[in-house]
């Protein structure tokens, strides 16, 4: 199964990061992000709010019975304690901000595909040594497409995700760049669009997400 979520990585190129939704209107979330193709959804934990956790978990477990086809994670995972909370609740992948090595390796006994955030050359190498499967530059800020092409140079063998300042206009630099994907939050998972039911515009962005990735 790990490598079969590695592959839906790099083939589809998009994971989608739903946050601080109810369990309902992640579903329905879920399911306007799958209508407009998007095949990997991440969930996040609210740090702030560990009464909250085990809505992040009862989330993934509703879209995994719900869409089976899609690939679920857990985001903004923090400790080995969460990586197992997840992996519960059925994510099939785990996603931090740091690359921390007690994450990296609870998530890699549990057979779960690690994806730990780092942005120096030192951090990446560190959590691919670690164990990573792939590793997230965060944040892709500005100039972080010539980031990414640079760090490539030397570190050509280490499979690295573009998340945070990434929208519809610029995804595909990062990939131009040398990123094998890239996550997405706000500027697909629009807020509005879910305050206001648009769930149809949601669908349409992830389309033109989709479709501008291809490169």
């Amino acid at each position: 199964m790990r490598e079969k979520i590695i592959k839906s990585i790099e083939e589809n190129k998009l994971i989608a990061i739903i946050r601080g939704l109810s369990t309902e209107t992640a579903l329905k979330t879920a399911k306007a992000l799958y209508s407009g193709g998007v095949k990997l959804i991440e969930v996040t934990f609210d740090q702030k709010c560990p009464e909250k956790f085990e809505t992040t978990a009862e989330s993934i477990r509703v879209i995994k019975a719900e869409i089976p086809e899609i690939f679920i994670g857990a985001g903004t995972v923090l400790s080995p304690r969460q990586v197992d909370i997840s992996g519960d609740a059925g994510a099939e992948f785990i996603i931090s901000p740091d690359a921390d090595e007690k994450v990296i390796g609870q998530t890699v006994k549990r057979g779960l595909v690690s994806i730990p955030g780092a942005y120096t050359a030192t951090e990446i190498k560190k959590a691919h040594d670690s164990g990573a499967d792939f590793v997230k530059i965060f944040p892709c800020l500005d100039g972080a497409a010539a980031y990414i092409k640079a760090i490539k140079a030397p570190l050509s063998h280490i499979k690295l995700l573009a998340v945070g300042g990434v929208n519809a206009d610029n995804c595909a630099l990062f990939l131009k760049a040398g990123a094998v994907g890239v996550g997405v939050g706000g500027s697909l998972v629009n807020k509005d669009f879910i305050k206001n039911g648009e769930f149809d515009k949601i669908t349409a962005l992830a389309k033109t997400f989709i479709e501008n990735l291809k490169v």
